[in-house]
């Protein structure tokens, strides 16, 4: 049993915002350190920020005119990284918080859903959220801005819009930072969030790598760490920190990596 959301599901227009605003980050220092909360709806962005980053209203604004439209009021709560966190990092990369993490293959009901989330994104681009359940043979299909009975022609056995044809959007609801994590990460488990954080935190970083080594062995991987560790799964840190930022620089950033999350 899976479930999938799109990336103009108000929730993941949240993370591909902050997503955004972590690549300005990198944009401007090769290390930065960087959270962010991203809260959207109804014609307003709320945006709080913990960095030693300086990036500007402008360059946010624009971010988030650009994914989620102009009709957009933006509040940016900037803040300073506090000093005893930011000095866990000084002269070496040391995991940035404590946290949990497990890392499961891919399945194949796994890999329909995604299937069918993009092919169904790519003909509406709108909001949209999909379940699949192989064991009742059953598949949920709920797309905004889309003909009930053009759905049904092209997924026959689905179910489709059970409450009638609908609209979405953040308009209509609204979205909040890692609030997806199921659609993003399958059936892997994490303690913290995915998006809008910079690669020293192993929210991350770790999630990242637990995925790629899960994927390579092809079973459960379960890892933990503490804050100030300099050492995970028998790998300095700082490599752990690289593996994830080359698999995200394949994907094309931290944007992209929100889109879809891990699959």
């Amino acid at each position: 049993m899976i479930e999938k959301v799109n990336p103009k599901h108000p929730d993941k227009v949240a993370d591909r915002i902050a997503g955004a605003i972590v690549d300005l980050a990198y944009e401007k220092e090769e290390n930065p350190k960087i959270a962010v909360e991203v809260l959207i709806g109804h014609g307003h962005c709320m945006i709080v920020t913990e960095t030693n980053v300086k990036v500007s209203f402008e360059e946010v604004e624009n971010a988030v005119h650009r994914i989620a439209g102009k009709n957009i009021d933006v509040h940016i709560l900037p803040n300073k990284q506090d000093e005893y966190l930011a000095n866990n990092q000084n002269g070496k990369i040391r995991c940035g918080d404590n946290g949990i993490f497990k890392g499961v293959p891919l399945t194949e009901e796994d890999r329909q859903i995604s299937y069918l989330a993009h092919q169904i994104y790519d003909k509406y681009n709108s909001d949209g959220k999909y379940i699949l359940d192989q064991k009742t043979n059953k598949c949920i299909i709920c797309q905004s801005n889309a003909k009930t009975e053009e759905l049904k022609e092209l997924y026959p056995t689905a179910i489709i819009n059970p409450l009638g044809e609908w609209t979405g959007g953040i308009n209509v609801d609204t979205g909040a930072t890692n609030r997806k994590l199921g659609s993003d990460m399958g059936n892997a488990v994490t303690g913290g969030g995915l998006h809008g954080k910079d690669l020293s935190k192993a929210d991350v970083s770790v999630n990242i790598y637990a995925h790629i080594k899960a994927q390579e062995l092809q079973k459960p991987i379960e890892l933990f760490c503490a804050i100030g560790d300099e050492e995970i799964d028998g790998k300095p840190y700082e490599e752990i920190v690289k593996i994830a930022k080359d698999y995200i620089n394949k994907l094309g950033g931290f944007e992209k990596l929100a889109e879809w999350g891990l699959f």
